[in-house]
């Protein structure tokens, strides 16, 4: 009787115990949060070469699988099988170093003449608000008075100079500590990308071994859904957010070029390569190119932020989802969503991957909503009666 009783009665326990170790753990989470916390951010640290690493993997390889596609197809020979992966794969880090130096070699001149633009500017201005200023302060020879009659503690002014300069060489410490910091993790990343690239199949393979033996087909079928579509909306959202830069880039060039603006070949570039960042990009390079702008002439400014509004708004509505809209299948108020979200969790890179992530979990959960409506119609339907059927008796009941 005990021994039928406990039978009847296993899947109840396994729940009991299932919810006691959770409650056990929960317990010694939040006892020790500080702890997990710090140990969270070591090992994330530790961890980050790895996740750059990956990321750029799987953007060169979007890369490499067009050029696998198009090295020698037809040919079989033993030569072109073993060099088609490392060859397609130099061309990639080829095409995006290439990419890399052209933008910088566009930017990088435009910037530093209008550095010097403003550095001869700025001496000028500042004698001509000096004798202004003192004109002024004739009028009122009380505050003038005043003015004249204040003393400079020379010995304060030297302390508070000493704190500043101690102040700027820590702070100068601190970014080439960063910048170095940031370096070390760009070529570990790279060099884990390279090793994942040329051992992709292998390593593809190695996992489907391990999910075969220690998952269900079931839960192997529904993995293996989940990555296929979380695939193709991140390769679809990389392609089409690169073709939208590289067509808004060269909108505002054509523009700025059109109406005699100075810059015109850095404010395309930086509005291109800012408009990578879904919604948000575009206003910030619109506001970076305009502040260049303005160096030279503050009217020109403002005709090209009119120029850029109204390109935004061609942008938004006709090109944006044309070219990524169809490919990520996401409605607007949602990728806003999921652009401030991963901004403000992650920074840039956020926002660059909260977009697709965000449109991988919208199109699961409604595949699931109409799996869920599927169910629950031909569960409502007569039994052992076909769903044509019904429907042709409520058709015919109707008449």
């Amino acid at each position: 009787m005990f021994l039928k009783y406990f039978t009847m009665n296993r899947k109840e326990i396994k729940q009991y115990i299932f919810i006691a170790v959770l409650a056990i753990a929960v317990c010694v989470i939040v006892q020790n949060f500080s702890l997990i916390q710090n140990f969270a951010g070591l090992a994330a640290n530790a961890l980050k070469p790895l996740f750059i690493g990956c990321i750029m993997a799987y953007i060169f390889n979007i890369i490499m699988i067009f050029f696998e596609k198009h090295y020698f197809p037809k040919n079989n020979s033993r030569f072109i099988k073993n060099s088609r992966r490392p060859v397609c794969l130099l061309l990639s880090f080829a095409i995006a170093i290439a990419l890399i130096v052209l933008i910088l070699n566009i930017i990088i001149p435009e910037i530093i003449s209008a550095i010097k633009l403003i550095s001869a500017e700025i001496p000028p201005l500042f004698v001509s608000v000096k004798n202004w200023a003192m004109k002024k302060l004739e009028e009122y020879p009380d505050i003038y008075n005043e003015l004249s009659s204040i003393e400079l503690d020379t010995a304060s002014m030297a302390a508070k100079l000493t704190d500043g300069a101690f102040g700027l060489f820590s702070s100068v410490i601190s970014f080439i500590g960063a910048l170095t910091a940031t370096v070390t993790n760009i070529v570990l990343g790279m060099i884990f990308a390279i090793y994942l690239l040329l051992r992709k199949d292998k390593l593809a393979t190695d996992i489907k071994r391990l999910m075969k033996l220690y998952l269900g087909e079931k839960i192997n079928n529904r993995i293996n859904h989940v990555c296929t579509v979380a695939h193709q909306t991140f390769t679809g959202f990389f392609i089409g957010q690169f073709l939208e830069a590289i067509i808004i880039g060269s909108l505002t060039f054509i523009g700025a070029s059109i109406l005699r603006l100075p810059y015109a070949a850095m404010t395309g570039t930086i509005v291109g390569v800012t408009a990578l960042i879904p919604i948000v990009g575009a206003f910030v390079g619109a506001g970076l190119s305009a502040f260049i702008i303005c160096t030279e002439s503050p009217k020109q400014a403002l005709l090209f932020l009119v120029f850029l509004i109204i390109l935004q708004q061609i942008e938004t509505n006709i090109i944006y989802p044309k070219v990524v809209g169809s490919s990520i299948g996401l409605p607007g108020i949602w990728v806003l969503a999921s652009v401030t979200l991963g901004g403000g969790l992650c920074g840039i890179m956020g926002m660059l991957l909260g977009v697709p992530l965000a449109a991988t979990l919208y199109k699961l959960y409604f595949e699931y909503i109409k799996h869920r409506e599927a169910d629950s119609f031909s569960a409502a339907s007569p039994a052992g009666e076909p769903e044509e059927s019904a429907l042709t008796k409520t058709k015919s009941i109707k008449k």
